[in-house]
């Protein structure tokens, strides 16, 4: 691990990605651990520093926040141990993700206790990119578009003893995550029940039509897993889940930018 920075600190000359532009030779002020100001001019008058590094060359990001990851590093996230877990947080910290979901496949009850209490020891390390909470990818999910998980692990839903036996963390601060595919028997009620219960819907592992998609949505679906992968592939006849997620401004989607699971010019 290298050593932390000071806590008043100027970084000058750096490319800036900013929400609305990208600035080219801005300066970066942190006050305290914190950043103060962000401007493309000298703040060195601005108040006194404990030191300053000239990120000349070099483009500064806002931290990614990673919320589909099954592994990194050599570990696997439903085989992992806490002390693994926090290696990938630390690994995670270098690739510039400041936080992150590990996310868990179908499986056996006692597999998902066994990785939930890893999950759970580890985020209590405070080392590394931030543990947020877990992704369920799945059970709920279309086995017409399983992918790489396990169909005899899939399940539907009947009611909320359904969800009842899914392992969540205690304190109000972890996010509960989950893909589910809205065609599924109970699907909609599925969605109104987990938002109901504070969770985050993600739409994915879906043939879903455009009115299902759209009823999910006001049930308060707001996000697609990993885009395009996994779903029924865009028809001019039966437009599905591609088209969907390409006309909604108002959800957001993940995608696997790796140029293989989609091309470089789709991305």
């Amino acid at each position: 691990m290298t050593e932390p920075l000071p806590p008043n600190l100027l970084l000058r000359n750096a490319r800036i990605v900013l929400p609305d532009q990208v600035m080219e030779g801005g300066t970066i002020s942190v006050e305290q651990g914190r950043i103060a100001s962000i401007a493309n001019l000298d703040l060195g008058s601005l108040a006194e520093r404990d030191g300053e590094l000239d990120l000349a060359g070099l483009t500064v990001y806002p931290g990614f926040i990673d919320v589909h990851i099954h592994g990194a590093a050599g570990v696997d996230m439903m085989e992992a141990s806490a002390a693994d877990i926090a290696h990938v947080s630390q690994f995670l910290a270098t690739q510039g993700v400041i936080g992150w979901l590990p996310t868990l496949v179908p499986a056996p009850i006692e597999d998902y206790v066994r990785a939930v209490k890893a999950i759970d020891y580890a985020m209590q390390s405070h080392r590394g990119a931030r543990i947020l909470g877990v992704h369920y990818e799945g059970p709920f999910v279309n086995s017409a578009q399983c992918g790489a998980l396990r169909t005899q692990f899939f399940r539907t839903f009947s009611g909320i003893q359904d969800l009842d036996d899914l392992p969540v963390f205690v304190y109000k601060a972890a996010r509960h995550m989950i893909t589910v595919a809205p065609e599924i028997a109970g699907g909609i009620e599925l969605v109104r029940e987990l938002i109901e219960r504070g969770w985050v819907v993600s739409l994915g592992h879906t043939r879903a039509t455009f009115d299902l998609l759209d009823q999910a949505f006001a049930a308060g679906a707001r996000h697609m897993t990993h885009f395009m992968n996994a779903m029924a592939p865009f028809h001019h006849r039966a437009p599905g889940p591609v088209a969907w997620g390409l006309c909604r401004d108002d959800v957001s989607c993940d995608v696997i930018a790796d140029g293989v699971h989609l091309d470089p010019q789709i991305l």
